[in-house]
């Protein structure tokens, strides 16, 4: 059980959370999530969710690991922080957590009572939809907050009549 969401209240705002990744669907749920925000009054929400697996190893090694994962991490949010400020003039929250992603995902939602909709992007890869969507699809009805998939395919003049 989450939370009770708090973004109708006076003195909060609905934020969009949507996950920056490697993966290139990840624009197109960062421009929907976007634009969602805009046309809504509310906010945009970035989280970057560095990986268990990529960080522990021997001793000196592993903090200058860690070290270059959370730069990585600045990096890809600022990149997408940066499209969003100049097409929109949007200023989003950006957040580095370190764990599993569905993991990192349901506690922030739990920690943020701001956030009330997830927003990701679905490949069109044969392979499927991408490991995040398919993730969050397995929890089913477990899932705290409404999740919106956005189709990888859809131009950004799609979202824009959409959004």
């Amino acid at each position: 059980m989450v939370s009770r969401r708090l973004s109708r209240e006076a003195g909060h705002r609905r934020k969009f959370l949507a996950i920056v990744d490697d993966t290139p669907e990840c624009e197109r749920a960062i421009a929907y999530a976007a634009r969602r925000a805009q046309t809504t009054g509310g906010a945009l929400l970035l989280l970057f969710v560095i990986e268990p697996g990529e960080v522990q190893h021997w001793l000196g090694v592993e903090q200058i690991m860690r070290e270059e994962a959370q730069a990585t991490a600045s990096s890809a949010l600022d990149t997408q922080a940066n499209k969003v400020r100049h097409e929109l003039g949007l200023e989003p929250e950006l957040v580095i957590r370190e764990g599993k992603a569905a993991d990192e995902i349901h506690a922030l939602i739990e920690e943020d009572q701001d956030i009330a909709i997830l927003v990701l992007a679905a490949s069109n890869a044969k392979e499927g939809p991408g490991p995040l969507v398919a993730s969050i699809a397995g929890k089913g009805a477990a899932f705290p907050i409404p999740v919106t998939v956005v189709p990888s395919s859809l131009s950004d003049e799609d979202i824009e009549a959409i959004a």
